[in-house]
């Protein structure tokens, strides 16, 4: 028990400055942004630690990472401004860089569209490559911070919101897709990667309503 404490206790510990608003792009340059989210492995590694050591179900977000990322799972984008009430500087919008990020965004989402449908041919299918290819950690990071500033620090601190839930819900569909070899994929590990793509494709969709 006091082994599991300490884990949560180490995986919340994320200082309060990492949730400032950020500046605009004129400011700091976009791959300053989050620079203390974890990369793909290390994400990976906090997940399964919490899982081996704290017996915690597979199919939701730990405490740790609700502490550490906001509550998910709990509805679509929770705690995200209305895009309507968005704040958008339209210059930093206009320029080449941000429209570029958009683009790659909407790429993303349909990457997840993709798994969606392949998915739904074969639910066995290893989404993996996938994952690796089209979702890259570090550049899909820097596309998604280059696009949020565009806009002004409160509408940053939803766009923030839903930049660490697509982070974690990534990290999470990888590990669900995970199988070992010569077991089949049950029909509970088939529904749970349902819910990850579909919840990824929702927050990519909110994402991009900001911009629209």
């Amino acid at each position: 028990m006091k082994f599991t404490t300490l884990c949560l206790a180490l995986l919340v510990s994320e200082p309060a400055s990492a949730f400032a608003p950020h500046k605009k792009v004129n400011d700091v340059a976009p791959s300053q942004l989050f620079a203390k989210q974890p990369s793909r492995s290390e994400f990976l590694s906090q997940a399964a630690a919490i899982f081996v050591t704290g017996g915690i179900a597979f199919g939701g977000p730990s405490d740790a990472f609700a502490a550490q990322y906001g509550e998910f799972g709990k509805g679509s984008s929770p705690g995200v401004l209305d895009p309507k009430t968005a704040e958008i500087d339209a210059d930093i919008l206009k320029s080449d860089a941000v429209q570029s990020a958009l683009k790659k965004v909407k790429g993303y989402r349909s990457a997840v569209q993709d798994m969606q449908a392949a998915l739904k041919a074969d639910s066995q299918v290893n989404v993996r490559k996938t994952i690796i290819k089209d979702l890259d950690f570090a550049d899909l990071r820097d596309t998604l911070n280059t696009v949020n500033t565009a806009f002004e620090e409160d509408t940053q601190r939803g766009t923030d919101r839903l930049i660490r839930v697509i982070m974690q819900d990534i990290t999470e569909l990888e590990q669900a897709n995970t199988q070992k070899d010569g077991i089949p994929r049950s029909p509970r590990r088939v529904e749970i990667m349902e819910g990850k793509l579909a919840k990824l494709e929702k927050a990519f969709s909110d994402f991009l309503a900001f911009s629209a």
